[in-house]
């Protein structure tokens, strides 16, 4: 099966495109329907300058409704594990972002000229929901990992990080759910110090209080 050999629209042809194999045969591991394959981790296309391998742009006028730019779902109907999207980026040069910065993924959302926000807009949305009622498992909204190998010093390094990057400051950390009894955010009752969590700025830990009673 052909893989992307063709040009693409009336008198454009992309060059990531026109460079890839072939034939399935020559891609170990392609699926043979649907399949777009840019590159292998055995043969990766390879840019030696600053540059966007694979870019999409697009504008909505919609004045309902809601537009994406991708949409991919994947329903696991076994055992397996994996998930529906992976970005992955590895550094192996010295000094790597000088000047700069490299992420794993960046996601951003701006507001501009004289654009305004008349219901909620974020920069990442992490859902967790569905129609069961016991999932079971370990499950969250949102994990934070590290996977470093043993040996190393880490004390440069935080599970989140928090910056005012433009001349603009928030100075709100985090937004919660209005106070109400039994809720996240709560009166205490015989709440008193017994733990500290670790927090740093600019070099100088900071200890926030907590308590194993509420």
């Amino acid at each position: 099966m052909p893989y992307n050999t063709k040009p693409i629209g009336v008198a454009y042809a992309d060059p990531q495109l026109d460079s890839l194999s072939s034939t399935t045969a020559a891609i170990s591991g392609a699926a043979t329907v649907g399949s777009i394959v840019n590159g292998t981790s055995a043969s990766p296309i390879t840019v030696t300058s600053s540059t966007s391998i694979n870019t999409f742009y697009g504008t909505t006028s919609a004045a309902s409704g809601d537009t994406r730019l991708n949409y991919s779902k994947l329903t696991f109907t076994s055992t397996g594990s994996g998930e529906t999207l992976r970005a992955f980026s590895v550094v192996t040069g010295a000094g790597a972002a000088a000047g700069g910065t490299i992420n794993g993924a960046h996601i951003s959302l701006s507001i501009n000229g004289s654009g305004t926000i008349s219901g909620a807009a974020n920069a990442i949305r992490a859902t967790l929901g569905g129609t069961s009622t016991n999932p079971g498992g370990t499950i969250a909204a949102l994990q934070l990992d590290s996977d470093f190998a043993t040996g190393g010093t880490w004390t440069n390094a935080s599970f989140i990080r928090c910056t005012n990057s433009g001349t603009g400051v928030i100075d709100n950390l985090l937004h919660l759910p209005t106070k109400g009894s039994n809720l996240m955010f709560r009166d205490k009752t015989s709440a008193a110090v017994t733990q500290v969590i670790k927090i740093v700025s600019n070099g100088t830990p900071y200890y926030i209080m907590v308590s194993d009673a509420p």
